[in-house]
């Protein structure tokens, strides 16, 4: 195999989707897995074909691509800003289920336009703060007022809210802008949570979240290990490296900051899996330096599970899926804006 190579073990990445899917099953949640981790087509029909409601696509260009590839219905949850995207939006709505989210009345006249140009009603959730500091009403009370502006704007529809990550406390926001929004007589017919770190614990969620978007799980991570949410032997991608050199008590990888990403998790860049104990422990941009050495040969070829698999993913024109060693295909990335 060429290397550097982003490979996915079917066997594992099968296991990781089905069993994700029988937890929402059990627990009663629509899953609607995040795309933006593998950014793949193959592996979102898998996630269909289990059970999934829809997907979560993080850019129009990834709902594009869903869209394109059969999937009718995605959840966008972005602010969706300027005229260009707009246009867009409009002709996804066209063509497909779509839903956004927003988190400023200042948006609604913009998605209006587009809901118009499509002749569809576009579908809006609220995004919550609530904890994470970036997007998102920052009360209750401001969830329940951006409700009632987006139902009674022209050609958008209400349909619930929306938060990432869910943090204690959450439950009780979310608890009181549903309250809130009932009293003024709107149907809260969605609260869609998130991450996969605590996507486990998503059965204690419920009644109240009615939906989970989860990404990394269908890979997992060395990040998602660390969580807990996953063991090595769930993880299901991994980046395949050379040992081209071996100099000064380290080997030399031929993965650097352009296979793996350069984000860092205290003890490295990346784990060997054939070096039990072995980091990457230093980057540049075509190389990997991998201590310690130990027995790692010149043109030996090794497997790194990468800190931030959604990262590494999207440094990657290509998945290489492989079952018993054995190369199956070429799946491609949709990485583009």
């Amino acid at each position: 195999m060429l290397t550097p190579a982003v490979v996915v073990d079917l066997d594992r990445l099968e296991s990781n989707l089905a069993r994700w899917q029988e937890h929402c099953d059990r627990t009663g949640l629509a899953n609607r897995p995040h795309v933006k981790t593998h950014k793949c087509v193959e592996i979102a029909r898998r996630q269909i074909e289990l059970g999934a409601r829809g997907v979560t696509c993080q850019t129009l260009y990834e709902a594009e691509t869903m869209v394109d590839a059969g999937i009718d219905d995605v959840l966008v949850p972005y602010n969706v800003v300027g005229d260009g995207k707009l246009e867009r939006l409009a002709t996804l709505l066209g063509r497909a289920h779509v839903g956004v989210t927003v988190d400023d009345a200042a948006l609604l006249a913009g998605l209006s336009l587009a809901a118009g140009r499509a002749g569809s009603e576009l579908a809006v959730l609220v995004d919550c703060d609530t904890g994470l500091g970036r997007t998102g009403v920052r009360s209750p009370a401001e969830a329940a007022g951006l409700a009632r502006e987006i139902a009674r704007t022209s050609g958008l529809r209400f349909a619930g809210l929306l938060t990432f990550p869910s943090p204690p406390g959450a439950s009780a926001f979310l608890e009181e802008a549903v309250a809130l929004i009932g009293r003024d007589g709107l149907a809260v017919e969605t609260v869609s949570a998130g991450g996969t770190p605590t996507m486990w614990s998503s059965g204690g969620l419920r009644p109240l979240v009615t939906e989970y978007r989860a990404g990394t799980y269908a890979f997992n991570d060395r990040n998602t290990v660390r969580a807990g949410a996953a063991s090595l032997d769930d993880v299901a991608l991994t980046v395949a490296a050379t040992v081209v050199s071996r100099r000064y008590g380290h080997a030399i990888v031929d993965a650097g900051s352009k296979a793996l990403s350069s984000e860092a998790a205290g003890d490295g860049f990346g784990l060997v899996v054939e070096a039990p104990g072995a980091r990457v422990v230093r980057l540049d941009e075509e190389h990997g330096y991998v201590e310690p050495a130990g027995r790692l040969e010149l043109g030996q070829q090794v497997r790194i599970v990468p800190n931030h698999v959604c990262l590494a993913v999207n440094l990657a024109d290509e998945l290489v899926p492989v079952r018993d060693g054995v190369v199956t295909g070429r799946w491609p990335v949709a990485r583009g804006r």
